[in-house]
């Protein structure tokens, strides 16, 4: 079975009743046969939404959480040297933030397919696909 790696998007949908991918992103993180990982960086970007994009300081405690369960599962993957300079490239070529990039490269790196909400930067661009998408090829 492949590790689904999520980017933060994901598990602020699933937290967000009002964004789009809520039902998708919910069900991907209680699907008890997905193995799920993340990238170390998700802290600080579900800490930072909750906190100053929601207003909601109170949200950033299960946010965390749920990373935890990550933690426990698939694992939450570290940002190294290695992974940082791969991402940088993958930034510029694809014209994409490095923040991006690094669950692109972490993805790549651990032979995991990305899952994200960014249909812009990562999902247009053939580097992530969509939780629904996901959800969808599990069935």
């Amino acid at each position: 079975m492949t590790t689904l790696l999520l980017d933060a998007s994901v598990l602020l949908a699933a937290f967000d009743p009002e964004d789009s991918h809520h039902e998708p992103a919910q069900t991907l993180l209680e699907d008890e046969d997905a193995t799920l990982a993340t990238l170390d960086l998700a802290r600080y970007e579900v800490a930072d939404v909750a906190a100053r994009a929601w207003r909601a300081p109170e949200s950033v405690a299960p946010l965390l959480a749920a990373i935890e369960r990550l933690a426990d599962d698939g694992g939450v993957l570290a940002s190294t040297v290695a992974l940082l300079t791969r991402a940088a490239e993958l930034a510029e070529r694809h014209t994409i933030s490095v923040y991006d990039a690094a669950y692109a490269a972490a993805a790549s790196y651990a032979g995991q397919r990305l899952i994200s909400c960014d249909e812009r930067d990562l999902v247009s661009k053939g580097l992530a696909v969509l939780p629904e998408e996901e959800n969808a090829s599990r069935t």
